[in-house]
């Protein structure tokens, strides 16, 4: 982190500094487990916790100074505010503004993340960039990233999440991106919007913190993002398959563990390659293509970066346990991502059966028992031989797949039930794919089942 004043900050966020002291912060920090010597503490108040009630062990630990809602005694250095969540993100909003970067920001339902990574790799064959890290997409996360650049970058893609109406605009004006890139509105927090209509208007609040000419980058096969073509006029960039768009992707085949397509753009043809499988990997793609256009770089260079593109963390990330084809999908899960899932382990090729492990979709609502059954119908439908589901939810999804002719479904309540069942029946040759929602800790099983 650049040095900052302890005044520089205190007017940046527009609080009271306590003591005529005017040291530098060569840090900010909001847990008092990773507090650096000459760093600020940022007392934040949440669902669980209270970060004033850590303030003193801040300073014990090497604080230099302390940001707090609360009115202390003492001589120590403290940044008076109203808020110390909202002073957070002018502080981020600050920090970003004395920096000279190209800023993306990406939203979406579904795809958030891989659609970023897919973006930075593309950038940084111009840039070095600054991403988001992890799940840092939201008030507290997102400020974080953003009082993490350093001197050396030059280009930053930052991923925006929300539950609620406002969140993204807030987050947008603290990042005011260049560009904006909306994967797609499904009905990922329905429990909370209500309605996709919801949604999109949720989504599309990451316009807020951009100058009224930035362009967004949109996916034209989504019918809630298309339905706005005429409201953004120009400023719409769209992506596409199956949807006449700026740039599309043809002739899409699986190879491997890598996918094969076309770009087409600009009456012109590509051919590109992505080193993982399933349709929505082309998708986060022709997104990067589009933001690698936008800031100048060649067709060439941009499909040169597509092909270096590596998953994050488990999302979809492929690996070889035992001559057993095991992809790990475990971050999220929603009924569009369960549908990829699905595609992804249907297409992969392997010598033997194909499974599919399939784990609870949380913050689905009132919805959320037909939109399990409907996942079972799609497993039903796709090109699988067995069905493994775990989580109380999951039962509506082996009553779908059952309702639809898959009868090799089973339901199990237990990981290590689970687990072991896998043991006992994947064999070498086998491809089995793993997806739940994040809070479902599907990874457990796999390494229960394959890492002992």
């Amino acid at each position: 982190m650049k040095q900052l004043t302890l005044s520089q900050i205190t007017n940046a966020v527009g609080g009271i500094l306590n003591v005529n002291c005017d040291d530098y912060i060569t840090d900010v920090c909001t847990d008092t487990r990773k507090i650096t010597k000459g760093c600020l503490f940022i007392a934040i108040s949440g669902e669980n916790f209270d970060g004033h009630d850590f303030i003193n062990t801040a300073f014990e630990n090497g604080a230099k100074a302390v940001m707090s809602s609360k009115l202390l005694h003492t001589d120590k250095p403290v940044i008076l505010v109203k808020d110390t969540r909202i002073a957070y993100g002018k502080l981020a909003s600050y920090y970003k503004g004395l920096f000279n970067i190209f800023c993306v920001g990406v939203t979406g339902s579904v795809g958030k993340t891989s659609t970023k990574e897919m973006i930075s790799t593309v950038m940084s064959k111009k840039y070095d960039v600054l991403k988001t890290q992890g799940n840092f997409n939201n008030d507290i996360g997102l400020p974080r990233t953003l009082l993490s650049l350093e001197q050396n970058h030059t280009g930053a893609v930052i991923e925006m999440g929300m539950s609620s109406l406002g969140e993204i605009s807030y987050l947008s004006k603290i990042t005011k991106p260049d560009l904006a890139v909306i994967t797609n509105v499904g009905v990922s927090h329905i429990e909370n919007l209500k309605t996709r209509e919801n949604i999109l208007k949720a989504k599309l609040e990451i316009l807020d913190g951009m100058k009224e000419t930035s362009k967004v980058i949109l996916n034209a096969d989504n019918d809630m993002l298309f339905s706005v073509k005429d409201i953004l006029g120009d400023r719409a960039l769209y992506f596409g398959i199956d949807t006449p768009a700026l740039v599309t992707a043809s002739d899409i085949k699986v190879s491997g563990d890598s996918t094969e397509f076309k770009i087409n753009y600009d009456n012109k043809s590509y051919n590109a390659v992505v080193g993982v499988v399933g349709v929505h990997n082309v998708y986060n793609a022709l997104a990067g293509f589009l933001v690698g256009v936008q800031i100048g770089l060649s067709p060439e260079k941009i499909i040169e970066a597509i092909a270096e593109y590596k998953n994050a963390n488990m999302r979809q990330t492929i690996k070889d346990c035992n001559g057993i084809k095991v992809i790990e999908d475990c971050y999220n899960a929603s009924p569009d991502s369960m549908k990829s899932a699905l595609e992804v382990i249907s297409s992969v090729e392997c010598d033997g059966k194909r499974i599919a492990v399939l784990g609870d979709m949380l913050e689905l609502g009132s919805l959320s028992s037909d939109m399990h059954t409907d996942v079972g119908k799609l497993a039903a439908e796709s090109n699988i031989d067995m069905l493994l589901c775990y989580g109380e939810l999951s039962e509506n999804i082996i009553k779908g797949a059952k309702q639809n002719g898959l009868f090799d479904a089973l339901h199990f309540s237990d990981k290590d039930k689970l687990a072991d069942y896998i043991r006992k029946s994947v064999k070498k040759g086998d491809a089995i794919i793993f997806k739940a929602s994040r809070g479902m800790r599907l990874e457990e099983v796999i390494k229960l089942a394959f890492e002992q």
